[in-house]
This record gives structure tokens, C-alpha cells and sequence, in this order.
């Protein structure tokens, strides 16, 4: 049985209670410090502190320091009075004590319970923020480039439509040019025949050179429009009907089309583009590819929240842990991507093979080294020409025999 202390000092004011419990050579990192509005607790064995208080305290504003040799709690009275005694009138009752204790460890499993909550609740509102935070510099980019583009476009148009109006002058220059000057009107008097001289239509003459080089400078006329029937031919399994398998791929193309269908979230909080589990699976890997692995998660968090059954969010999710280490976290969301990628077909079997690459590295960065060498024989197994593969599975084989050092 514990040792019980009495030998502990208090003093009061008005609003605060001090108490000071002394630690009798323990080590003050083996003293479990433990209190309600009306129970204080210090248990360092093989002592043990315990004490229904008279009055409730204000447990949130109160706090304890461990240090010179004692544990000092400061507690704020939530009625300001003097107790003149430190315990409840009731203290020697067991059963009041054994209730009391009950409740305050009630009370201290709920309030952690709530702390828990609202940590999760302010983590998630947090990846929220971080990712509206980077789309949103995204977004900021993408008009950046869309204004620069659109900027170099005018550009481009004015300097178009500049070059045609040049080329328009010059031939208007060059028609001028090419048009008989006019004969000397006198002439027309002194002819010695005493016939009027024929006169020369130099405007028809002027317009019909024109009108030649116009067409000249003409780009040839666009073709004619016309649709063009394009037809399948139906999709054939060639392998005889007892290894054929149809059944399989037809349901992998069912479950593909129902985890790709739209999702209706009623979530105010949320623009349209957060509502496409697509969109987002896109966006985290966008990430990833920029080295923001962080922020990846946090996409293929939200991906996955909306829908569930897209193995490609788990799998690359993965990826992302395996970067951050994660180990743990990677090999469960390789084991989802698995399950999500069934049945097996052919038309999976390279995203399996990324799966049990994922999962069996973190397998291996945890030194569990045959639950990694299971993974990269079933990667093998779907894809047997890769060499490197070959060899990275032969260096964990080593391992396990214990023929080769532990991988670093």
C-alpha cells in the first residue's frame, strides 16, 4: 500500500489557495500530478497525496510547479472567502473519497476527450487554411500568366495588324506608281490631223493592277468543312474463356466509373473545385511534384474525405508519407490502395506494383525486412522484367538470410 502524506503545508488569501507538497528525495519526473475543481492528487511511490478539497477551485486558472524538492499548486478560489481548513468536513468518509475520485477522473477523461476534439477540429481547419492558402497562390499565378499571355497576345495583334496596314500603304504607293502621268493638255489642240486624240481610261488601268496584286497577296481560301465518322471496333479478350478474364475487367471498369462519379457535398465552406475529389487528387499531385509534400497530404486528405474509393488517392498518399517518413502511415494507405485495387486485371497490375514498392519500403525502413520482401516478390510477380526491382529484392533476401548487413 502507498504511504499517505500529511506532513504537506497551505497557505490562503482571499482568492488563492497554496499547497505544498514535499517530494522526499523522489525524482520530480516520477511524480504524476493529478486535479479537479475539488480533488488534488500527487502520486510519487511510494508516497501518495490525496485531498478532497473544502470549497471548489477554478481548476483552468490553477497550476502546479514541480521544483525544489516539492510540489507547490496555486489555486484560485471560484467564491472569494477564507476556508480556514484545507480538506472537506468529509474527508475521512471512504466512499465520499472513492466517489470524489471517480469523478475526477471522469471529469479528467472528458476534458481531455473535448482537448482532443478540438485539437483534431483545429488541425483539420488548419490543413483547410494551408490548402485554400496555396490554391489560392496558385490561383494568383495562374492569372499572373493568363494576364502576361494575354498582354503578349494584344502585342502580337497590334504588331499584325500594324504590318497590314504597311503592307496596304506600299500597294496603294505602288499602284500610284505604276499609273501613265498625263499628257500635257495643250496637246490635245495641236494635233495636225484635226481629230481630238484618243484619251486613256488611267483610273480602270490604275484599279485593275490593284487589283491584280491584291489577289496575289491573298492567302488561298479555307477548305470546306466536313465531318468525319470514326468507328470501334468492340473491345475482344483473346484468351480462351476458361483464363479469360472479362468477368474482372468488367467489374474494375464498373468500380472505376462509380468512384469517378460526382459527388454532392453540401458544405458551405467548400468552393466547387474543394467538392471534386478529382480536382484535388490533381492539385496534391501537383504538389508532390513540387516538392511541397505537406501540402500533397493535406489535398489527398480532403480527396479521400469526399470520396473513399479512388485507390490512386491512397496510393500516392503513401508516397507522401514514405517522403515525410512517415512508415507507418504509408503502409496503411498501400494496404487501402490494395484493397481498392481488386479485382486484379491487367489494367491495374502497374498501380499494384507501385503499391507493394510503396509498402514494402517502408516495411524495410522499419526493419521488419520479410513483410518487405513479401511485397517486392508480389511486385515481381506482375513485373518480372524489371531489373532493378530484381535487384532491390535480392539485397533484402540477402537480409533475411542474414548474409548482407542490414540496409542503411
Amino acid at each position: 500500500m502507498p504511504i499517505t502524506v500529511k506532513d504537506y503545508s497551505w497557505d490562503e488569501t482571499e482568492s488563492t489557495v497554496h499547497v505544498t507538497v514535499p517530494l522526499k528525495g523522489v525524482k520530480p519526473n516520477k511524480a504524476d500530478i493529478f486535479s479537479t475543481d475539488e480533488y488534488l492528487k500527487v502520486n510519487y511511490p511510494p508516497y501518495l497525496f490525496e485531498v478532497v478539497l473544502y470549497q471548489a477551485v477554478d481548476d483552468a486558472k490553477s497550476t502546479a510547479q514541480v521544483g525544489g524538492g516539492a510540489v507547490v499548486f496555486s489555486l484560485h478560489k471560484k467564491e472569494p472567502g477564507v476556508w480556514s481548513r484545507l480538506t472537506s468536513t468529509q474527508s475521512d468518509d471512504k466512499e465520499l473519497m472513492k466517489s470524489k475520485r471517480q469523478q475526477a477522473i471522469e471529469v479528467a477523461h472528458k476534458r481531455a476527450k473535448r482537448e482532443q476534439e478540438e485539437k483534431a477540429k483545429a488541425k483539420r481547419e488548419q490543413e483547410r487554411y494551408t490548402l485554400q492558402q496555396q490554391m489560392k497562390i496558385e490561383g494568383e499565378e495562374k492569372r499572373r500568366i493568363e494576364e502576361t499571355k494575354e498582354a503578349e497576345r494584344r502585342k502580337a495583334t497590334e504588331d499584325l495588324e500594324n504590318w497590314n496596314e504597311s503592307k496596304l500603304n506600299e500597294q496603294q504607293v505602288t499602284s500610284a506608281d505604276v499609273a501613265p502621268p498625263p499628257k500635257d493638255p495643250s496637246c490635245i489642240f495641236n494635233n495636225d490631223d484635226g481629230d481630238l486624240p484618243e484619251v486613256r481610261n488611267s483610273q480602270s488601268s490604275t484599279s485593275t493592277v490593284s487589283t491584280q496584286r491584291k489577289e496575289e497577296d491573298l492567302p488561298p481560301a479555307p477548305r470546306l468543312r466536313g465531318n468525319i465518322e470514326v468507328t470501334f471496333t468492340p473491345r475482344v479478350f483473346p484468351t480462351p474463356m476458361r483464363e479469360s478474364k472479362a468477368a474482372e475487367e468488367e467489374e474494375w471498369l464498373r468500380k472505376q466509373a462509380e468512384a469517378r462519379k460526382p459527388v454532392d457535398i453540401d458544405d458551405p465552406d467548400l468552393t466547387e473545385e474543394e467538392k471534386n475529389p478529382q480536382w484535388l487528387k490533381e492539385k496534391g499531385d501537383g504538389f508532390f511534384k513540387s516538392g511541397n509534400f505537406l501540402a500533397a497530404v493535406n489535398a489527398y486528405n480532403m480527396a479521400a474525405r469526399l470520396n473513399g474509393k479512388l485507390p490512386s488517392v491512397y496510393s500516392n498518399r503513401a508516397a507522401c508519407h514514405l517522403k515525410l517518413r512517415n512508415f507507418m502511415k504509408c503502409i496503411e494507405d498501400g494496404s487501402k490502395a490494395l484493397e481498392l485495387l481488386t479485382p486484379p486485371v491487367p489494367a491495374n497490375a502497374m498501380s499494384r506494383v507501385r503499391c507493394h514498392i510503396r509498402r514494402g519500403t517502408a516495411f524495410c525502413e522499419l526493419e521488419l525486412y520479410a513483410e518487405g520482401l513479401q511485397d517486392y516478390e508480389a511486385a515481381l510477380k506482375l513485373d518480372p522484367k524489371n531489373e532493378k526491382l530484381k535487384a532491390d529484392a535480392d539485397r533484402i533476401r540477402q537480409v533475411v538470410q542474414g548474409t548482407l548487413p542490414e540496409l542503411d
